[in-house]
C-alpha cells in the first residue's frame, strides 16, 4: 500500500492543529493496531491543552516548536522525537517562522473518545 500525504483529507483536530490521517484502521484495509497522521500549525499558534488516554509520538519533520508535557516545557525541532506516556497533559506551540510539521503515531490508535481537550 502507498498513500501520498495530499491525498489525504485536510480537517482541523480537536487541540486545533491540522491533521490529514495517512494510516488508521478504521480508514481501509489494513490490519494495524495504531493510527499515523501528519500535523501541521501555523507560527505563533499553540494547540489545545488536552490529553490521550493511549500513548503518542511526535516527530518534528519541519519548523520550531515548544513542546509542553504535563507543565514541563521544552524546545522541538527537526529530527526529535517526543514520547507522550497516556495521561499526560500535551500541548505544541509552533515558534516559526514557518509551519511546525510534525508525524503523530498514537498507539492503539486514535479514538475521539480516548481524547480529553481541556
Amino acid at each position: 500500500m502507498k498513500r501520498r500525504l495530499l491525498d489525504c483529507e485536510e480537517f482541523t483536530a480537536g487541540d486545533g492543529t491540522q491533521l490529514r490521517e495517512i494510516l488508521h484502521p478504521d480508514k481501509g484495509v489494513l490490519s494495524v493496531g495504531y493510527s499515523l497522521a501528519h500535523a501541521k500549525l501555523a507560527p505563533g499558534l499553540t494547540s489545545l491543552l488536552h490529553r490521550l488516554r493511549t500513548s503518542e509520538v511526535y516527530y518534528i519533520l519541519a519548523g520550531r516548536g515548544r513542546m509542553e508535557l504535563d507543565g514541563k516545557l521544552s524546545e522541538v525541532g527537526p529530527g526529535d522525537t517526543i514520547y507522550i506516556a497516556p495521561s499526560l497533559t500535551q500541548r505544541i506551540t509552533s515558534l516559526g517562522p514557518g509551519d511546525l510539521e510534525f508525524l503523530c503515531i498514537v498507539d492503539p490508535a486514535w479514538r475521539a473518545e480516548d481524547e480529553e481537550v481541556m
